[in-house]
């Protein structure tokens, strides 16, 4: 194995230099705002703070689909927070999510505004407080919460393991690849043989646990993730393909997947979404871009 190295850690640990991976100007080890910034909002009931990653795309997808089936109450403005400049740390962001990480919602259809945080969170508030795509029988309930909370523990592993270390560090170490590939492939297993005997995770319906795993898996196993399919042979995964091509083929998740967008082609980035409107504005430059 190559990638050895003469390091030994030290007694006690100190951040005293940035560590040249992607994200290195915006890591560090402490908590709380970094500046003054107030969160902008809109004249919808739900306000979302997000960006395009898996983590947000989950809620988005929610709230479209919520809004396929005709909850109005699901109306949101979507609000970009780009990361890579460090938004997650304006003194309004951490009051919504006190641990700086995207997505967060806040609730103002109450008489109080309430929040919510961690992607897994949101969709478990929205799915109870709208009554859709949470399974009311004890069992099918049972059963997708174990798959909503298995996304939540895995997908760790997935961006901050595997994909950190594949994609973003900024040398490639053989046994931390070697490592988190062997998790990966192991959690594609896990999937295929679980859509192997259902349609969908929790079993005939489609649910937040499916969602949840979607923009993480779906998008590992269409090639969206990490330029890594060829690598980790995602096409051998006969189901997990099959459940990510019917998930891709619902309207409500391709605009999902638009909203607070910022790379891919400009036709299908929608940076903020405030109306169902605006989705129609992007399709228009599209066919435009496209004659």
């Amino acid at each position: 194995m190559t990638g050895s190295s003469d390091y030994t850690p030290p007694k006690i640990w100190t951040w005293n230099k940035a560590n040249g991976g992607a994200f290195a100007n915006i890591n560090r080890p402490i908590a709380g705002p970094t500046h003054d910034k107030e969160l902008p909002v809109g004249r919808h009931p739900l306000q979302l703070y997000s960006l395009g990653t898996p983590n947000g795309v989950k809620v988005t997808i929610l709230l479209e689909e919520l809004l396929a089936l005709g909850h109005k109450g699901a109306e949101y403005d979507a609000w970009l927070i780009e990361i890579g400049k460090g938004d997650q740390f304006g003194s309004g962001f951490v009051d919504v999510n006190p641990n700086s990480k995207i997505p967060a919602l806040l609730d103002r259809s109450g008489a109080e505004p309430i929040r919510v945080f961690e992607s897994g969170s949101i969709l478990f508030y929205l799915a109870e407080k709208f009554g859709e795509f949470l399974p009311k029988d004890p069992a099918s309930r049972a059963e997708c919460m174990s798959w909503l909370f298995w996304q939540m523990g895995s997908a760790p592993y997935l961006g901050g393991g595997f994909g950190h270390f594949y994609a973003y560090a900024p040398t490639k170490i053989e046994y931390a690849i070697d490592r988190f590939a062997m998790e990966v492939k192991r959690q594609l297993d896990v999937l295929d043989r679980r859509l192997g005997e259902v349609e969908y995770l929790a079993g005939s319906d489609y649910t937040i646990a499916d969602m949840a795993v979607w923009p993480w898996y779906g998008g590992l196993a269409r090639g969206w993730q990490y330029g890594a399919a060829e690598f980790l042979q995602v096409e051998g995964y006969k189901n997990v393909q099959r459940w990510a091509e019917a998930i891709f083929q619902r309207p409500a998740v391709q605009r999902g997947r638009m909203v607070n967008r910022t790379s891919g082609e400009p036709s299908s980035q929608l940076r903020e979404r405030h109306e169902a409107s605006d989705f129609e504005t992007k399709t228009q430059d599209k066919l435009e871009a496209a004659g």
